[in-house]
């Protein structure tokens, strides 16, 4: 809180302490105030900036007597610092107190007289071996600033001289503590804090060790673990954390029990802390986040911005740390293991050594501080620092053993890195900090195993694509290898590569999933951010080249030549007038063009029909992720819980468990719904596929479909019936006498079931086909019967009969020279899709009871949609990290790419067929 005071002069009446104060002048002949304020009093020896007594050095003001009246003129007495007292005024000027003890060895008195040195409130003998004169500055390097520091000047040459003359424990770590806040710089020409401790390191060999550690010498701080080249690797890599760690077990299986022994800049040992509970974390938080960090397996990231004015309020006094992690050996004793720190700022002959990659440069220390308010104050320290430095940056890792079964891990490693603020206006000033837990593994072994299956099933997908491209060479009736094969070839490939890609990287997010959750002794962890860097780009090349083939699939779709082949013949014969003679002959019964409507309709229908509903699989995949809460599985913690306390700390998402995740439940949930269609829904319900099948033959009309120059589908819908276009009385007799088997079968050939084939044709039989679909396709006919002229309808309509007349009579073997035979492909044919035998002479019709002309529409090629869609929706979650919004940009590309293919499919029907488009609704 604040108060008010009164001015030099004047004393206090009355106050509570508050904003409310009565002040009264002092008279002229006691002009100054009383130590408490409440008092006038005249000063022998002149008064102070705030008006009050003063006196000279070794003596006490005394304002009152000793039965506690005031005095009316002040007293300033000398301290005896004779040998019988040696005493001193202390540092308020209250009252004696004994003097340093060095005073007393050096001079038998509280006086510290030439030639002897004093320093830091401490007397030296001129005659003692002192360490070498050491410079007060510090440098701020990202700064550019060196300034010297008033709390070093004070303090650093006596601390050096203490705890190199007397051994000094606290000297010693008030020296250490200087010199990390020099950042643990070393150089071999300075003489600063770092360069006083290693001189009195080296000089003190004869002290001994602590505790067989031969970094840390008797009554010195432990600040290096030596400039050896190679020793960092050796120190965290060279002997095993002696703890095992599990996911599941009690507490101190799970927990890391790191704890910090604490000093002050002074080097007065405070107490031992544990670390849960925030001390090392600068942002604020609830107690339960906060020591989530060191809950083992979580990766705990946290950063937030604070103002300078924040800082220098809550750390006044910097503290220094020197952090352990405790363990217990085999005896049940508890142990403690140093941690080692490395100082993102230190430099080593003016080389920051610390910030590469080469483990056996870095320099590893052991003292930290989290906040530095007190070297950067230049001349008195009861004022503001001109500079501080702040910990902006604090890492902790741990590294897993390779190969562990049991959960051991390296010791662990601190990574600091410290920001320079100049202090210019602490109000507005703020610094961005954060404080991270990280866990690694080696990853090469993996990546390796990773390399190894990209390279094996590559092989394999472009010996898949070279067949895939001999079968389309086979079907288009060309042999020459020209630049359209070799387009066609990269195709092919980037559809299989795709599949490649996929396969592995779904692999690959699943395999985390399940081993890294699943697992009570820990044996992996999962790769860091930077680590995943190749995951995600085999994510991203799986969905550029499944996007090209889907849309080398939907261009080919659009583009496929079909005709409705009418079987239906005339009733009878109709007088007509003949139009310009005025003459009525008669001619036969004109066949209805409504059949070929209707079929033409369900075809347009099912050109998008799928294998699954698209919206249930969008919205179902949502539900587990986000209300049953399957994605906080791709949090990088070690819980496998799907729910999530609103206390407890939320960890950072890992991408490949994101895409594992979400591709597995896409992946299942398109499975399932494939399995209830294929198996109740299209067998009990409606199968649309089959029903259009047995449409065509209700309707007496066949489908000729050619998706390559020389290969195609066909489905015979010849009616057993000998016509279709009849009432609805004789529509039942019809049914009721097939129901019966009262009529043959609706096969192609006699006695058999086989409505459906993969046709192979001639390339006789493509060039008479091409000759009057020229001159079907060369006007667009009924769509244009308003503005067209009527020799170009009467042209159209004589090419849609010739066609189908062409058609009809071809399946009746009328042309001997383009005649077909039926057969059954080979098991090796259906497995590379592709057919041996070249259709020379005659065309060939391969039996097909799969339906398979429903490659042509979205059924048939349900798979590639598929992937497609979970590439996509990953895709859209990596980048925004939102599985909502991957749902409905995944949802409105299906719709989108579904209305341009009913859309442009619709107008290749009418196109192909002359169907009006006016009548496909």
């Amino acid at each position: 809180g604040s108060s008010c005071v009164c001015q030099p002069g004047y004393r206090m009446v009355s106050s509570n302490g508050g904003s409310s104060v009565i002040c009264e002048k002092c008279p002229e002949n006691m002009s100054g105030v009383t130590q408490d304020g409440w008092n006038c009093i005249t000063c022998p020896k002149g008064l102070t900036s705030e008006g009050k007594c003063k006196c000279l050095n070794n003596e006490i003001l005394v304002e009152r007597s000793i039965d506690g009246i005031l005095l009316n003129e002040a007293l300033c007495m000398n301290c005896n610092g004779s040998e019988q007292s040696f005493s001193a005024s202390d540092a308020s000027g209250n009252r004696c107190v004994r003097c340093e003890q060095t005073f007393i060895n050096v001079s038998k008195s509280c006086d510290c007289s030439s030639p002897n040195i004093l320093t830091g409130g401490l007397c030296f003998s001129a005659s003692d071996s002192l360490p070498p004169k050491g410079v007060a500055t510090v440098r701020f390097g990202q700064l550019g600033i060196t300034l010297t520091s008033a709390w070093f000047l004070k303090n650093l040459q006596s601390s050096a001289s203490a705890c190199w003359l007397y051994s000094n424990l606290t000297a010693c770590q008030a020296l250490g503590n200087m010199c990390v806040m020099n950042m643990n710089s070393l150089s071999s020409s300075s003489t600063d804090a770092c360069g006083l401790f290693q001189y009195i390191y080296v000089n003190t060999a004869r002290l001994g060790i602590v505790h067989s550690i031969a970094f840390w010498r008797h009554n010195l701080p432990w600040l290096y673990y030596g400039d050896q080249p190679g020793l960092a690797s050796q120190v965290l890599e060279a002997n095993h954390f002696p703890t095992i760690f599990s996911f599941k077990g009690t507490d101190k299986d799970v927990k890391l029990q790191f704890i910090a022994a604490s000093f002050d800049a002074a080097g007065n040992f405070l107490k031992w802390q544990n670390l849960e509970g925030g001390i090392l974390q600068l942002c604020p938080d609830t107690q339960t986040k906060l020591s989530a960090a060191y809950a083992f397996g979580t990766t705990y990231q946290q950063s937030c911005k604070i103002s300078v004015s924040k800082i220098l309020l809550d750390f006044a006094n910097p503290i220094f740390y020197d952090l352990f992690l405790e363990y217990n050996g085999d005896n049940g004793q508890q142990y403690l293991w140093a941690v080692p720190v490395l100082n993102l700022n230190l430099q080593y002959s003016e080389m920051f050594v610390n910030q590469g990659r080469n483990m056996n440069n870095w320099l590893l220390t052991r003292r930290f501080f989290l906040v530095d308010t007190l070297s950067g104050k230049e001349n008195d320290l009861g004022k503001l620092p001109r500079v501080i430095r702040i910990a902006s940056k604090i890492t902790i890792s741990i590294r897993l053993v390779s190969h562990t079964q049991r959960g051991t891990i390296y010791p662990p490693l601190l990574t600091i890195a410290y920001t320079d603020v100049l202090v210019q206006n602490p109000e507005t000033q703020s610094v961005m900090v954060s404080f991270s837990v990280s866990y690694e593994m080696n990853q090469s072994e993996a990546q390796i195993q990773t390399d190894i299956t990209l390279g094996v099933l590559g092989g394999l997908a472009v010996l898949w694509s070279l067949l895939k491209t001999a079968g389309w060479k086979r079907r288009t009736g060309s042999s020459i290898i020209d630049l359209q094969t070799v387009l066609k070839f990269l195709l092919f490939y980037a559809g299989d590569l795709a599949n490649v890609f996929f396969v592995i990287t779904v692999g690959t997010g699943i395999y985390w999933l399940v081993f890294f959750k699943a697992q009570q002794f820990v044996s992996v962890l999962l790769p860091l951010p930077s680590q995943e860097e190749d995951f995600v780009t085999y994510i991203a090349c799986a969905f550029s080249l499944k996007a090209l083939q889907f849309l080398q699939l939907l261009v080919s779709q659009l583009a496929i030549d079909i005709f409705f082949i009418d079987w239906e013949r005339p009733k009878g014969k109709v007088l007509k007038a003949v139009e310009g003679e005025g003459v009525i002959k008669s001619a036969a019964a004109p066949v209805s063009i409504w059949r070929t409507y209707f079929i033409a309709n369900e075809w347009n229908e099912i050109q998008t029909v799928r294998k699954i509903n698209p919206l249930f699989q969008v919205l179902a995949v949502l539900f587990f992720l986000e209300v049953v809460g399957f994605s906080n599985l791709a949090l990088m913690d070690s819980s496998s819980s799907l729910t999530r306390g609103s206390e407890s700390y939320i960890a950072p998402w890992s991408r490949i468990l994101r895409f594992g995740v979400s591709a597995a439940l896409w992946l299942a949930i398109a499975f399932l719904q494939i399995i209830f269609f294929s198996v109740f829904y299209e067998r009990f319900v409606e199968d649309k596929i089959s029903q259009f099948v047995d449409l065509c033959c209700m309707s007496n009309i066949s489908v000729f479909l050619l998706s390559h120059s020389c290969f195609g589908y066909y489905i015979h819908g010849r009616s057993v019936h000998g016509h279709a276009d009849t009432n609805m009385e004789e529509m039942n007799i019809n049914l009721k006498r097939e129901a019966e088997n009262l009529c043959s079968q609706r096969g192609l050939l006699p006695n058999t079931d086989g409505q459906t084939f993969q046709i192979s044709i001639s390339r006789k039989m493509r060039l008479h086909y091409d000759r009057i679909h020229e001159t079907l396709t060369r006007k667009r006919g009924p769509a244009r019967l308003l503005d067209s002229s009527a020799n170009t309808f009467e042209q159209s309509t004589r090419a849609y009969n010739t066609m189908n007349k062409f058609l009809s009579s071809f399946i009746d073997h009328v042309h001997k020279e383009m005649d077909y035979i039926v057969k059954d492909k080979l098991l090796l044919e259906r497995i590379l899709g592709m057919e041996f035998m070249e259709p020379i002479e005659k065309s060939i019709f391969y039996n097909d009871e799969g339906h398979s002309f429903s490659d042509v529409l979205y059924y048939g090629n349900e798979t590639t949609l598929l992937i497609f869609d979970v590439l996509f929706f990953s895709i859209v979650d990596l980048a925004s990290q939102s599985f909502v919004l991957a749902a409905i940009l995944t949802y409105l590309q299906q719709e989108i790419f579904r209305f341009i293919r009913n859309t442009l499919g619709q107008k290749n029907l009418a196109s192909k067929t002359l169907v009006d488009e006016r009548f496909l609704i």
